[in-house]
């Protein structure tokens, strides 16, 4: 059986998304609420944010759920942008959308897990006891976490490179 490539049929999705334009139109003129999305559009959408969070870069993050939703409100959001005369391809648009809102929650996860990693160093430099699972009464990782492909030296690599990264933009800027 042949896998089918195309699982959303750009066609229809832009016949669609004609349609939903002018409901909104005439809402807008008569002075109503934006109607409902059609279930086929969020259907299209949420079928193009789930077959992109399978992408190699995008596969192995523990938060991609939250990425896929975080793609499907960025795309209901920004869906009154669609502009039909300029193109025939909102899978297109509606990918870009989902693609970049990925690269904003990877981002976001980078932030707090540097901001985690920077709190436990800073309470192992100062012999602070943490309370946290995976940490022993001193502060240290205990004997789990430390045999697991060294995590204080993962920690450490993070911290430097998020900190690097940090720097040549503000270089840059």
């Amino acid at each position: 059986m042949a896998k089918n490539r195309n699982y959303v049929n750009n066609p229809d999705f832009y016949a669609a998304m004609v349609e939903y334009k002018k409901e909104i139109a005439e809402a807008e003129a008569q002075g109503k609420d934006k109607p409902q999305v059609p279930k086929y559009i969020a259907e299209c959408i949420s079928l193009i944010a789930n077959r992109l969070s399978f992408k190699p870069n995008f596969i192995n993050y523990t938060f991609r759920e939250d990425m896929i939703g975080d793609g499907i409100e960025n795309c209901l959001r920004y869906m009154h942008n669609f502009n039909p005369e300029k193109t025939q391809n909102p899978f297109a648009y509606f990918t870009q959308i989902i693609y970049y809102a990925f690269l904003r929650r990877i981002q976001k996860e980078k932030k707090y897990l540097y901001t985690k990693f920077k709190a436990t160093e800073n309470a192992n430099a100062l012999g602070e006891t943490a309370d946290m699972q995976g940490h022993d009464t001193n502060g240290n990782f205990d004997a789990d976490i430390k045999s697991s492909d060294g995590a204080q030296e993962y920690m450490s690599e993070f911290i430097t490179n998020f900190e690097n990264s940090k720097a040549k933009k503000k270089v840059i800027k």
